[in-house]
């Protein structure tokens, strides 16, 4: 198998388990364990787990000249868009989440636009402007009264500035994946963000109760270090060493399929007509605004 389907499979891998990660991580959240402190145990966790495998690869130094740009990836990659993603989580709905976030490629093409002076077809416009109509419409109407969101417009709006955040490591990290190894990265990115996370998220996770939580908390907060944190970020890196930003960001529309399943069969969440058309015109504005043509390469 070439490397560059090996990119594929990564990047197919990251998606499938940010897809469970919508349902199973809500399921615990706040009566478990809260947000922030759930991304505390997020970076803690893979910084042990990045470090920890790092001694089985060889040592690489990092010139100084990018000692900025990775703690930007970590702000934006490890922080924001984390705390942003799990704020919105707690107040929000997994199928919400998995449709909002779909906004991440239009996204990209805008800031490409802006930091890399990419054109924009009127194709291109077109398809921003359904994409962000979409998203308000499910911020401003999606809201569902449900126990378990209590601020669904707000936690949508927490997750169109994760997409962002989200968006704007793709761009700032991929110079970096040509130059460094994925657990060289990976490493020093969870470790600087342990201590930008630390002020905000440190409180709530020392308010869990951790001998009095069942066993299938445990294993759901396992997976979310394990899998959503370590294994997708070292999928995503190494994906980008192969295909561009906007390919990566491709991926991000199986999340709503996933996600949308798995929660209407563990009865977390419903669909209403509100949210399918949402999430039909940011599809589609997905759809206009990334769409190559034939003889383009991913």
């Amino acid at each position: 198998m070439s490397k560059r389907h090996l990119a594929f499979l990564a990047a197919f891998g990251a998606s499938f388990i940010y897809g469970l990660n919508h349902t199973l991580a809500k399921d615990i959240m706040p009566v478990h364990i809260k947000p922030f402190g759930f991304i505390m145990l997020r970076v803690l966790g893979a910084a042990l787990l990045f470090w920890m495998s790092s001694l089985f690869v060889p040592r690489e130094k990092i010139d100084k000249k990018d000692w900025l740009r990775i703690a930007l990836c970590a702000l934006f990659g490890m922080t924001v868009n984390m705390l942003c993603f799990f704020k919105g989580l707690a107040l929000s709905t997994p199928i919400n989440s998995s449709v909002v976030i779909t906004i991440s490629p239009v996204i990209l093409l805008l800031l490409s636009a802006v930091f890399l002076k990419e054109k924009i077809t009127w194709m291109k416009g077109l398809g921003i402007g359904l994409g962000f109509i979409g998203a308000i419409v499910l911020i401003l109407f999606g809201a569902q009264v449900q126990d378990n969101a209590p601020n669904i417009p707000l936690g949508n709006v927490f997750f169109l500035i994760n997409a962002t955040a989200y968006s704007i490591y793709l761009i700032i990290v991929k110079p970096l994946t040509a130059k460094y190894s994925s657990i060289t990265l990976m490493k020093w990115f969870f470790l600087i963000a342990v201590f930008m996370n630390m002020p905000i998220a440190l409180p709530e996770f020392l308010e869990v109760q951790w001998t009095q939580l069942p066993l299938s908390v445990i294993g759901v907060m396992v997976f979310v270090v394990v899998g959503t944190t370590y294994c997708t970020y070292l999928f995503n890196v190494f994906a980008l060493r192969e295909l561009k930003p906007s390919t990566i960001g491709a991926f991000i529309y199986l999340q709503p399929l996933l996600a949308t399943f798995i929660a209407i069969l563990l009865g977390a969440d419903t669909l209403t007509v509100v949210r399918v058309l949402a999430a039909s015109l940011i599809f589609l504005g997905v759809y206009l605004s990334t769409r190559k043509k034939k003889n383009a390469i991913a």
